[in-house]
């Protein structure tokens, strides 16, 4: 038998999702959900790009600043796909709406592609100037978001058992 987690959880915690199997989830290839497949990306872009420019304000050479563009853009069109993955599940699965971390999940995401789709603004055809500072203070309040995020999805996957293999109920 499975055993209840002994870690607090940060928002709530329902006894009941413990002892059921799961909720598939409803965006899913051969049962694999693809929302967490997904999001692997944006995540990689938009960490890399909080690198990319403490690296060019560091070194001030301009590949850093082009490599943080590319990064932005990739970030951003790969968050959009990870959003729409999201949002389906959301939409299609009660257990996350009632579910605190399944709102402040989406939050936080939704906060973070409006923030990097205010970041590639300032830099499109400004690659290099809109670093200092504004570029680089988004993109590490981002990358802090996303951290944030990530911790409210795992509460859904593993305390909530959200988008697992299982045979639970979707409407509940």
């Amino acid at each position: 038998m499975t055993q209840t987690p002994n870690v607090p959880p940060l928002i709530e915690s329902d006894e009941t999702d413990y002892r059921d199997s799961g909720v598939t989830s409803t965006v899913a290839i051969a049962g694999h959900p693809l929302h967490p497949l997904i999001v692997t990306f944006p995540i990689a872009f938009l960490v890399g790009l909080a690198a990319t420019d403490l690296v060019y304000w560091w070194t001030k050479d301009f590949f850093w600043a082009r490599a943080s563009f590319w990064l932005l853009a990739a970030g951003l069109a790969s968050a959009l796909v990870a959003a729409l993955t999201g949002i389906m599940d959301f939409l299609k699965i009660e257990r996350v709406r009632k579910r605190s971390a399944g709102w402040a999940h989406m939050l936080l995401n939704v906060s973070a592609i409006v923030l990097t789709t205010i970041n590639l603004i300032l830099r499109w055809g400004n690659t290099a100037g809109a670093i200092l500072p504004v570029g680089l203070t988004i993109s590490l309040l981002v990358a802090t978001l996303l951290g944030l995020s990530g911790w409210y999805g795992a509460e859904l996957v593993y305390r909530h058992k959200v988008a697992v293999i299982g045979y639970g109920d979707a409407s509940r």
